[in-house]
């Protein structure tokens, strides 16, 4: 009777680890799964987080101050003729006695005619005309004079920089590059203003607005 209750104890005792085996094994059979779905699924959303944090910004086609590439442009000729020169089509025109200007955004070209008896040298606009921006221009700074050629001829080119006028609504002021090129004929001076942001990549387009000036 003892050895049948022994056998009886050590059947249920079997029972009993079996279960365990079971239940651990089934445990360890569904875990993986399990943790491999949380997984799949925390690391995607956390794959997703750090690659819109690590991406860069997105890049413009046209940093601001940048004139496209695809701009167009428009044969300008002032009332009384004398001259044409291009300007960016589509710019906001204004203009006061002698002086007509373009401008679009942070971009400025300036036109302006006067009667001089002398064709100006790179003595004299070193001179009289700097001493005369200097009152003229916020922080003016960096002047240099020389002289180029353009299809028209010859001209006298000053660079330099001074800071934009405050803008209207937002009362930010810009730090501006200029060319000023003057262009003389017969008694007849015009002085082609281009401006635009420090650093902005315009060399082109002033090219081609410089490049297009001619006489009639």
């Amino acid at each position: 009777m003892a050895r049948v209750r022994t056998v009886r104890s050590l059947g249920v005792v079997g029972l009993v680890l079996a279960a365990a085996v079971t239940a651990g094994c089934s445990g360890s059979s569904s875990g993986p799964p399990a943790a491999s779905h949380a997984s799949s699924g925390s690391g995607s959303t956390s794959t997703t987080t750090a690659g819109a944090s690590a991406a860069p910004a997105p890049t413009e086609s046209n940093p601001p101050g940048d004139i496209p590439d695809n701009q167009a442009y428009v044969a300008f000729r002032p009332t009384g003729g004398g001259f044409t020169v291009k300007v960016p089509e589509g710019w906001a025109r204004t203009g006061q006695g002698g002086t007509t200007v373009f401008t679009d955004k942070l971009n400025r070209v300036e036109i302006a005619t006067a009667s001089a008896s002398s064709a100006p040298t790179v003595a004299s606009v070193g001179s009289e005309v700097v001493s005369r921006l200097r009152g003229q221009v916020p922080k003016f700074d960096g002047p240099k004079v020389s002289q180029v050629n353009r299809h028209a001829g010859s001209a006298v080119l000053l660079k330099y920089q001074g800071d934009s006028a405050a803008d209207p609504v937002t009362g930010k002021v810009v730090r501006d590059a200029f060319e000023r090129y003057a262009f003389y004929r017969q008694g007849h001076e015009v002085d082609l203003t281009l401006s635009g942001p420090v650093n902005a990549d315009n060399v082109d387009p002033w090219r081609i607005v410089t490049d297009s000036f001619s006489w009639k």
